[in-house]
């Protein structure tokens, strides 16, 4: 007979994740009042201008990416619309991606080639 399983204590589970988020949303409501205060509510890059009512759509970019470097001057923040901080983002992504080894791109690569027999179809 195979030794029972035992589930995880899933309300301890439950509890951490919970403390995990809540001490991330404070930490992020402090960084991002303290921007809102000291920047003008403006997206960084597509210029496009917030008002009380729509500022929820205006984000806090971490120029370094390293969300734990809030300094108090604010230089590693950068307000962002919620479009282009996800354009930032994946820019990011396909910069890491493109970066990778030769090997690893010609393994992804494709190999066929639709066009390699194109001379013989043209003459005919």
């Amino acid at each position: 007979m195979p030794p029972k399983k035992t589930n995880p204590d899933s309300s301890r589970l439950d509890r951490l994740v919970a403390d995990s988020r809540q001490q991330r949303d404070k930490r992020e409501q402090g960084y991002r009042e303290k921007a809102l205060g000291m920047y003008p509510w403006v997206c960084g890059r597509c210029r496009r201008e917030f008002t009380r009512e729509t500022v929820q759509q205006l984000t806090v970019h971490h120029r370094d990416h390293n969300h734990d470097n809030n300094p108090e001057d604010g230089s590693n923040w950068e307000l962002l619309c919620v479009y282009c901080h996800d354009n930032e983002h994946q820019r990011l992504l396909e910069a890491e991606q493109q970066s990778g080894s030769t090997e690893d791109r010609s393994s992804t690569s494709a190999t066929h080639n639709p066009f390699a027999d194109l001379d013989s179809l043209l003459k005919k």
